[in-house]
């Protein structure tokens, strides 16, 4: 295939006229570019970085086969793609000089994708996280659940919200990727976070979703500080804020969790939900 059959633009309202029902057309293995997107578009196009973002639509005989972004800072997110596809999007992007600091994808399409940015550029590429795309299946909160209820954050939670979106970034290894004020504002605003708190009304840990797009809603992010873990709060909020998805009329809730944390997997599995497929994430 040619490297010109892929188009790029800057335009969102491009982009989504062009591959919007492809990517609505598999909504689980395609979550991250419709939250992204739906955010991008409702929110402007700096939602998600300083950058200009770059999106990306493959057609073969008229028919929109695959897609990719690039909201910078972050890294080159792609929908699957076959090898011959990956390579040429490599091409395209490494003539036209656009940086690619890294990629996310199904693990295939990740591997792929990251061998042809080095044949083509020479950057060496460096695993940096594999994930599991889980489904919930049929909920089953955690047995005995910890003494306390399930709050939805409001306005007298803001800074809360804001330093445990910090210190989940520096968890993960690296800075938000948005201001956490404004962060904490959309969530607020829209309700998308839900503490679990003890008795006494002190939060212990929070799970957080995406707006609903397409019929699926993801669970993002969850998070309780290091000397509250190992008591079943994570659980707890993951129930109770899957429950909600559900009651709002989701008909797919999503969650990713890093292959390397079996604790994580193993209660997202307790509560019900199934994988779906694996990904990978590599800094180029």
């Amino acid at each position: 295939m040619r490297p010109d059959d892929w188009h790029l633009t800057h335009d969102i309202d491009a982009f989504l006229a062009r591959a919007g029902d492809f990517l609505r057309s598999r909504p689980a293995l395609h979550t991250v570019p419709l939250t992204v997107t739906e955010a991008l578009r409702a929110r402007g196009a700096h939602a998600y970085g300083s950058g200009d973002p770059v999106f990306g639509v493959l057609e073969r005989e008229g028919e929109v086969r695959a897609t990719c972004f690039r909201t910078p800072p972050r890294r080159l997110n792609l929908t699957p793609l076959a090898p011959d596809e990956a390579d040429a999007l490599a091409v395209r992007l490494a003539a036209l000089g656009l940086p690619v600091p890294g990629v996310g994808a199904d693990r295939d399409t990740a591997e792929a994708f990251a061998g042809a940015w080095q044949r083509h550029t020479g950057a060496t590429p460096t695993l940096h996280e594999r994930q599991r795309l889980y489904r919930l299946g049929t909920l089953t909160p955690p047995r005995p659940l910890p003494e306390g209820r399930g709050r939805v954050a409001g306005g007298q939670d803001r800074d809360r919200l804001m330093r445990w979106h910090q210190e989940f970034a520096a968890a993960l290894g690296g800075a938000p990727s948005a201001d956490s004020g404004s962060w904490a504002d959309t969530r607020i605003a829209q309700g998308r976070v839900t503490f679990w708190e003890t008795p006494d009304g002190t939060p212990v840990s929070m799970a957080g979703t995406t707006p609903q797009v397409a019929g699926q809603i993801r669970v993002t992010p969850v998070y309780t500080p290091a000397h509250l873990r190992g008591r079943g709060y994570a659980g707890a909020a993951t129930a109770e804020v899957s429950r909600a998805a559900l009651a709002a009329g989701a008909a797919e809730v999503l969650l990713f969790a890093d292959l390397a944390n079996p604790t994580s997997n193993g209660l997202y599995r307790r509560i019900g939900y199934r994988p779906v497929t694996d990904f990978a994430v590599y800094d180029l």
